[in-house]
């Protein structure tokens, strides 16, 4: 994929955005008391990069955002979790946007629940057992919560941006 100067810095950005809502998350009590829940505020732009900009970009935003949310923790371990539930997100909301009917709000549901499993999938990989898959029914159920704020917040954000003209692409 061969991007412009200003798609290459506008990815950059909408990293930077998504590494500061990451953190920033990090900073507020939780709101749903379990292991593992968090209301995934980066997953904004995520969803944002997807409708505005393309797979491709969203991708490379998300990639980016779980490499640099690592490494700016120091935690690498926590990347096989985020990639996989990235990733398992990114997919599912690429195949759902491409659905007729399908609203901004089903589809970044259906992201949360695809990372949850993905994470699912890496606490799998990590214990060598499939124990985390009992805590998978919570975690989905949490999901739609997630996902229908993260897709609420997003639906505002493109209606904010229709009114200003701006062309993104």
């Amino acid at each position: 994929m061969k991007l412009t100067t200003k798609q290459l810095t506008l990815c950059a950005l909408l990293t930077c955005m998504a590494l500061a809502l990451s953190y920033m998350e990090g900073l507020f009590p939780v709101l749903i008391p379990l292991p593992g829940v968090k209301l995934g505020l980066a997953n904004i732009v995520t969803v944002f990069a997807l409708y505005a900009l393309g797979p491709g970009q969203a991708l490379l935003i998300l990639l980016g955002r779980c490499l640099l949310g690592a490494v700016f923790a120091g935690n690498m371990s926590a990347l096989l979790f985020s990639l996989l539930g990235g990733t398992a997100a990114m997919l599912m909301m690429i195949g759902l946007s491409r659905l007729r009917g399908l609203s901004v709000y089903g589809v970044s549901i259906g992201g949360a629940a695809a990372h949850n499993c993905g994470q699912v999938a890496a606490a799998i990989l990590t214990l060598g057992n499939t124990a985390p898959l009992y805590y998978l029914p919570v975690l989905l159920g949490v999901s739609l919560l997630t996902g229908a704020v993260t897709g609420l917040v997003s639906a505002c954000l493109f209606r904010a941006l229709a009114h200003t003209g701006l062309a993104l692409g």
